[in-house]
């Protein structure tokens, strides 16, 4: 599997574009801000002759949104996440206020497009990605797991060695903790962890030294 990486947006989120020797693939996370951003991960799409059939997100705060009206004019694809996070889906503005201190135009989202929930598959090309359900940072918070590549895309669930916030609308440290401990430090150890900000990780790595592990 080929797993690009886009960093975007000011917030420094990593949008992955996942494919595979079929040309299929799938958007993790689409992030832009501007469509300088947008252009530069179309490119890779053209340019690799890439077929992209979900846009998926780990869950729906603005820095991991705000690409998708972009995405979904350019490739009619509707965002797929899980609808517990749908009570911040449409309010962009209050919380790029509420998180920044600043206004911004209205940005009008596209509806969602198919619910993910715990234990369904996401299907491109030979490849299946898990969907885990991991609340804490925010009440629909999602991760994607691939057994089979032993690559698991956590969104701001986990970061290496630390993990997302949880003092935001929904956010809940308790549940987030229940998260870490019960469904991704169970994972293999050699499972690699890409997360929505920073770099990679290992959950043999987390296990040993993320607090929030132990």
């Amino acid at each position: 599997m080929n797993n690009k990486k886009f960093e975007v947006n000011p917030l420094g989120v990593n949008c992955y574009v996942l494919s595979d020797e079929t040309k299929e693939a799938v958007i993790i996370d689409c992030g832009c801000f501007h469509p300088d951003e947008w252009k530069d991960i179309k490119d890779y799409i053209d340019s690799e002759g890439l077929v992209v059939k979900h846009l998926l997100n780990t869950h729906l705060h603005f820095d991991h949104i705000m690409g998708i009206p972009m995405a979904y004019n350019d490739l009619g694809l509707s965002p797929e996440a899980n609808k517990s996070d749908l009570y911040i889906y449409n309010k962009v503005e209050e919380q790029v206020e509420k998180v920044c201190g600043i206004k911004i135009a209205h940005v009008e989202m596209p509806a969602l497009g198919k619910e993910l929930r715990d234990g369904d598959e996401v299907e491109f090309g030979t490849h299946k990605l898990l969907v885990i359900q991991t609340p804490g940072h925010t009440p629909g918070g999602i991760c994607f797991y691939c057994k089979e590549e032993n690559v698991l895309f956590t969104g701001d669930t986990l970061f290496r060695m630390s993990v997302g916030r949880t003092d935001l609308d929904g956010g809940s440290h308790k549940e987030l903790q229940q998260s870490i401990r019960e469904r991704l430090s169970i994972l293999p150890p050699e499972t690699v962890a890409y997360p929505g900000h920073g770099p990679s990780t290992t959950i043999a790595d987390e296990c040993k030294y993320n607090p929030y592990f132990i």
